[in-house]
């Protein structure tokens, strides 16, 4: 049976404005599911349906003026609406009869939207203020989408007539809440960028970033973010390291292989990681578990004309100080080249980020998720070091370890470079 669904009665209000369509051909409503939102200079109010059934055919557009008796759709009646009379509204032009109740009139929803538990709100989206929340300029459909997805309209900007708040800007709200956080929500709350024009201050020029800079930004941003970094610093003597470097560079620079400070480095990362297992380990996408790797991959930060990037060297205690050297120069030549793959950057349970060829006494690494750790290493120099009775000129090398907190605690994080240095102080147990 196909209805006429008619605009009930409204109270005083007439040729009230339609503001928003709830609903479309072929969608299968309920008795009370609104239809459409009206608004008049006083208050916007929904139009319920008087029964269930399918829609079949919207009758009017937003922007149209209505008044009682207005059609809103055609509906096709289920079958218990049909077989049940009593249900149906009164048919056109017919006056309610004592057995037959009129529609129920909406309630305007200005300042008087009933309080609804947020218990059950997206935490992420903050705590809904209700007397701010009542005050919005909304509709009852809006109104109810937002507390479904537990947004507070008080902190919404409309973009309707006269600053409505509409569904597409409660969607938009919710978006760059999932970028950007919000205040008290365990989020970040980072306001946009302003928009500065500033060539009005002298000549400029414009360069697109490159891929990799986006993706490297986007990565470093989330794990700054989402990571409570602490950092330790250190000095490790590598005098005798060193010694031992110069003397391996002689034999194997005829050879074309370069045997720099970083395979060393690898190494006694590696030792460290065995000592220290959780320094080896993973949080599960959970953030309950621990995922503690039995193998030992170590990524190298390469700097590239493009970008920063991390490729990883796989099975570190597997392979010696050479193998490491010839490894890492080809590895660091296809990185420049362009020609490392994605699987060439996965796998990593460490990062080493080494500036010391450029220069700097201490940085502040940023973890590379999903490590815990990385290690920091700026350039070595020649310090008076007491050894207890006398000042000797020693080789130390800046060290700094950045790890997360949530896994790694501050005394685990100053042992762990305290027995890296340790380690790098006796180079032939790198071998």
């Amino acid at each position: 049976m196909i209805k006429e669904i008619l605009v009930p009665n409204i109270g005083d209000f007439e040729d009230v404005e339609v503001i928003e369509i709830l609903v479309a051909p072929g969608d299968t409503i309920q008795a009370e599911d609104s239809l459409i939102s009206v608004e008049s200079d006083k208050a916007a109010m929904e139009i319920p349906a008087p029964e269930a059934g399918v829609v079949k055919e919207i009758k009017l557009q937003v922007g149209d003026k209505v008044s009682e008796g207005s059609l809103i759709l055609l509906l096709e009646a289920s079958e218990e609406s049909a077989e049940s009379p009593a249900d149906s509204g009164p048919a056109p032009g017919a006056e309610p009869s004592p057995q037959t109740a009129p529609p129920s009139t909406p309630k305007p929803s200005v300042a008087a939207a009933k309080p609804v538990s947020t218990a059950a709100t997206t935490p992420s989206m903050g705590r809904i203020d209700e007397a701010r929340f009542a005050l919005a300029y909304a509709s009852p459909g809006v109104r109810k989408f937002a507390r479904e997805l537990g947004v507070d309209l008080g902190r919404v900007t409309g973009s309707g007539r006269k600053g409505r708040i509409t569904q597409d800007d409660v969607k938009t709200f919710v978006k760059q809440v999932m970028t950007q956080g919000m205040p008290g929500a365990g989020g970040l709350q980072v306001a946009p960028l302003p928009e500065i024009d500033f060539a009005k201050w002298g000549e400029i020029e414009s360069r697109t970033l490159t891929k990799i800079n986006k993706l490297t930004g986007q990565f470093l941003h989330r794990n700054w973010v989402t990571i409570p970094h602490v950092t330790q610093f250190d000095e490790a003597d590598i005098t005798e390291m060193e010694a031992m470097r110069k003397k391996m560079v002689a034999e194997y620079k005829p050879k074309g292989i370069g045997i720099t400070p970083l395979v060393f480095l690898m190494k006694a990362i590696v030792k460290a990681l065995q000592e220290y297992p959780r320094f080896n380990s993973s949080l599960d996408a959970s953030g309950e578990h621990l995922v503690f790797k039995k193998y030992f991959s170590i990524g190298i930060a390469v700097d590239t004309a493009d970008g920063l990037v991390v490729p990883v060297v796989r099975d570190v205690d597997k392979k010696g100080l050479v193998d490491l050297a010839i490894e890492l120069g080809e590895i660091s030549v296809r990185a420049r080249d362009k020609k490392l793959k994605p699987a060439d950057m996965q796998g990593g349970c460490f990062t080493i980020s080494s500036l010391g060829g450029i220069g700097g006494t201490k940085f502040t690494p940023i973890v590379n998720a999903p490590e815990v750790a990385i290690l920091g290493v700026s350039r070595s120099k020649m310090q008076p070091v007491w050894d207890g009775k006398e000042f000797t000129p020693r080789l130390m090398l800046p060290l700094a370890l950045s790890y997360d907190h949530r896994v790694i605690d501050g005394a685990d994080g100053a042992r762990f470079t305290t027995f890296l240095s340790h380690v790098l102080t006796e180079p032939e147990s790198l071998a």
